[in-house]
């Protein structure tokens, strides 16, 4: 009879769950952080520090292992050391905010998504990391409830909204992100109107977003990688921001321009290449191809 018992218990045990069983989806409010992967972290923090203006250590960054710049009270940079040869993508992660990590793990668990262990940083800050489907190092942060922070007068932004990499296939990512995390659609678009370079997806419970860029040939350079593969801040007006990180020390001789999205936006390059956008909250006019489906982040 014991056998029997337990021989029942293994087989309702390998069922699959029922809709009802599975673990629900937590909440999924913006980006945490973007980790860089850098060739010259001296380098690197001169130029994140000097002329980005972010503040090193501080507002939860302190104890981190990496070198780490504050964005505001819940956004983060931080900056990893390239030991032997630089990976294609520099981009080396990008951190979704969380309030329960555990149940998010739980969840894609249940979804047969492969998730790390929980782990704990010096800071206190707890997240996990996985692969999305197409191997982009991602995590998931649980933020704790409030951190101060002040900027300093020379940061050029306080807010950051969006990271885009290069995507090969956007159905099997949106199977990931839309379907099974409920991200939803912001805007896309492309270089001539009926075409989709640029695939933006909003978080589910907040106004940031990932931009997949799209039909990018296999064998791209370094140089156009960084491109695609970047990260952005956004400022309420476009001309002073370049003017402030101008006179942080930034050379470049580019002027701000309005996008196909709408929006003035201004491109900067960090010592390794990687794009750094920054566009104004607002779009100035009608975009390209198609209508804002998600609504603006605001500062």
């Amino acid at each position: 009879m014991n056998r029997l018992l337990f021989l029942l218990a293994a087989c309702f045990a390998s069922l699959p769950l029922t809709a009802e069983d599975q673990p629900a989806r937590p909440p999924v409010t913006g980006i945490a952080r973007v980790r860089i992967y850098s060739t010259d972290l001296y380098k690197s923090r001169e130029f994140y520090n000097r002329i980005l203006g972010l503040a090193p250590g501080t507002a939860g960054c302190t104890g981190v292992v990496n070198p780490c710049f504050t964005v505001n009270d819940r956004q983060q940079i931080e900056l990893v050391q390239v030991t032997s040869g630089a990976p294609e993508n520099l981009l080396a992660e990008v951190a979704f905010a969380t309030p329960d990590v555990e149940q998010m793990r739980r969840y894609l668990l249940a979804h047969h998504i492969a998730a790390g262990n929980i782990k704990k940083e010096p800071n206190g800050v707890q997240h996990f990391e996985l692969l999305d489907p197409e191997n982009h190092p991602i995590a998931f942060v649980q933020l704790p409830a409030s951190r101060f922070f002040t900027a300093p007068t020379q940061q050029v932004s306080t807010r950051m909204v969006h990271a885009g990499f290069i995507v090969k296939d956007h159905a099997v990512e949106d199977r990931f992100y839309m379907d099974l995390l409920g991200f939803r659609m912001y805007w896309h678009g492309g270089f001539k109107d009926a075409d989709n370079d640029w695939w933006e997806i909003q978080v589910p419970e907040g106004t940031d977003w990932i931009e997949y860029m799209l039909n990018i040939a296999p064998n791209a350079n370094k140089q156009e990688r960084g491109v695609q593969n970047h990260f952005s801040f956004a400022v309420e007006k476009i001309q002073p921001a370049a003017a402030r990180l101008r006179s942080n020390g930034l050379k470049s001789t580019d002027q701000p321009e309005i996008g196909r999205d709408g929006k003035w936006s201004y491109d900067i390059y960090d010592p390794d290449l990687t794009r750094i956008e920054f566009m104004e909250f607002k779009p100035a006019q009608a975009p390209c191809c198609n209508p804002y489906t998600g609504l603006q982040p605001k500062p």
